[in-house]
């Protein structure tokens, strides 16, 4: 264990939602996400990131098995979701859920990536050159539009994932990413 916890810590030294159809678009929101696309670390400082990823490393290595991958990963999740202002850990449990860590999976509905984010956003913000297979661009749609929700619904994460996912009203997505979350990313901060 303490042999791939120093391989990671080298690792960290030398590295310096979905919806329905576009009907259901809302301006706000496509507001925010081309906001969000235009904008561009969230760590305070190098022990905070080198603790933080090498626990998070741990807990995903059975789904992403190459170290420098996973790595990349997890510091665009912690960039991105701190720029959105959410827990990385709720992001990562979103990204659980919905794609096991699948950069490159496609729903059955066509949602894309890591967040499973549908395509349509990219026509409804002017930027249809955007690959949702690439993960920084997944995370900036996914944690854009989550982060969204939570606004929309007075901080009601239940209700805000719910949305995300398209079944507004039901609890059974929302239960699924706080049962992963609760699983496999809780913190105590």
């Amino acid at each position: 264990m303490w042999r791939s916890l120093i391989l990671v810590a080298g690792l960290l030294v030398g590295a310096g939602p979905v919806l329905a159809n576009s009907t259901d678009s809302d301006p706000e929101l496509r507001a925010e996400l081309k906001a969000a696309a235009r904008s561009a670390g969230s760590f305070t400082d190098r022990f905070e990131a080198e603790v933080w990823l090498v626990d998070m490393s741990q807990r995903i290595q059975d789904w992403v098995g190459d170290t420098g991958e996973r790595m990349r990963i997890l510091k665009l999740v912690h960039r991105e979701a701190t720029r959105a202002g959410l827990e990385p850990e709720l992001v990562l449990s979103v990204i659980h859920v919905e794609s096991l860590f699948n950069r490159f999976a496609i729903s059955s509905a066509g949602a894309q990536g890591l967040m499973q984010v549908m395509p349509f956003w990219k026509r409804e913000i002017g930027r249809q050159g955007d690959n949702l297979t690439r993960i920084e661009t997944n995370l900036r749609y996914g944690t854009t539009i989550l982060k969204h929700y939570l606004e929309r619904e007075d901080g009601d994460l239940i209700r805000a994932l719910a949305r995300y996912n398209g079944s507004l009203g039901q609890t059974w997505y929302p239960e699924r990413v706080m049962k992963a979350w609760d699983a496999h990313y809780f913190v105590d901060h």
